[in-house]
């Protein structure tokens, strides 16, 4: 790699879990393998059974899932500093999270420990998991729609503007109902296409309103470090190094609408060309080729991947 290549690194959010993801690195990579334990260790509980054996549907559910994608990020970013040496890929102009994967680049980056950053996650799932109990709705994807006709989709049919992914995916949570009523628009106004997402509540959305009180608490009672590496926020899209402004965004984050699309543009605007997804799934070096196609992504998710990077 260039010397003058600006890089940055992405973490992916929930929807990226898959039973036995991390199981080769807990097996080959002494440092993975302890992330992995330490996690358990934190936790209380073996979250690696759950990850490596399944069932799927407990993989799925948010108080697994969370921590289990941030467990097999870290787990991937301390196997490749061991095998490729700490010089390489040391010094990332930027890194941000699509949603949970905010707090994966907060313990990436030093801001939380390993060991706060997945008590913490887990924790955020149990509120959004009740939230979900509480306020029951979905989400949508809207393909090949103008993000103004959304939100004016959106305000008619009180839903709200979750994800804003690329220029063509953008996705709305709601009341179940609500929900139905914006994807007959979306369809009647000529989105090319309007896909009910399989999940379990309407997440980044004002349903998760009673989340958010439990998650100020707990994040109050972490201690959070200013960070040394820009992270850009999900509802700024702007970069955030003070802790009390990263408290406040992972606050903010729980019920506001994930901007991943101005969170790349930023980036790329700042002079970054190269992203490397560290952990589970290619949905955002997706997401980064639909937001600009002349971008580099890179795939770190196992030891065959991290051994590719040598020679890319």
């Amino acid at each position: 790699m260039n010397q003058q290549t600006k890089y940055a690194f992405l973490f992916p959010g929930q929807g990226a879990q898959a039973v036995g993801m991390g199981l080769e690195l807990y097996k080959e990579s002494n440092v993975a393998k302890t992330i992995f334990d330490s996690i358990d260790q934190s936790l209380g509980r073996s979250l690696t059974k759950i990850m490596f054996e399944g069932p799927e549907d407990e993989l799925r559910e948010t108080i697994n899932a969370q921590p289990a994608i941030m467990a097999v990020s870290l787990a991937c970013l301390h196997a490749m500093r061991s095998e490729l040496g700490e010089s390489f890929l040391s010094s990332p102009s930027m890194m941000a999270g699509h949603s949970l994967g905010e707090y994966s680049a907060l313990a990436a980056s030093g801001v939380l420990s390993v060991s706060e950053a997945s008590l913490l996650v887990q924790k955020r799932g149990e509120l959004m998991q009740l939230a979900c109990d509480q306020n029951p709705g979905t989400m949508a994807a809207i393909l090949g729609m103008n993000q103004e006709d959304i939100i004016e989709i959106a305000e008619s049919s009180g839903t709200y503007v979750s994800n804003i992914n690329t220029q063509e995916q953008i996705v709305i949570s709601g009341e179940k109902e609500k929900i139905q009523t914006a994807m007959d628009m979306a369809s009647e106004k000529g989105a090319k296409r309007v896909i009910p997402l399989n999940v379990g509540g309407a997440f980044h959305s004002g349903l998760m309103g009673p989340a958010k009180d439990g998650l100020a608490a707990a994040v109050e009672s972490v201690e959070f470090f200013n960070s040394t590496v820009p992270i850009i926020a999900n509802c700024s899209a702007k970069p955030i190094y003070d802790s009390s402004d990263i408290k406040d965004e992972l606050i903010t984050q729980i019920s506001g609408c994930v901007n991943w699309r101005q969170t790349i543009e930023y980036m790329i605007d700042q002079g970054v060309t190269d992203f490397y997804e560290i952990g589970p799934g290619r949905a955002l070096s997706g997401m980064v080729k639909k937001i600009n196609k002349e971008m580099n992504t890179y795939n770190v998710s196992d030891l065959a991947s991290i051994r590719e990077l040598k020679n890319s």
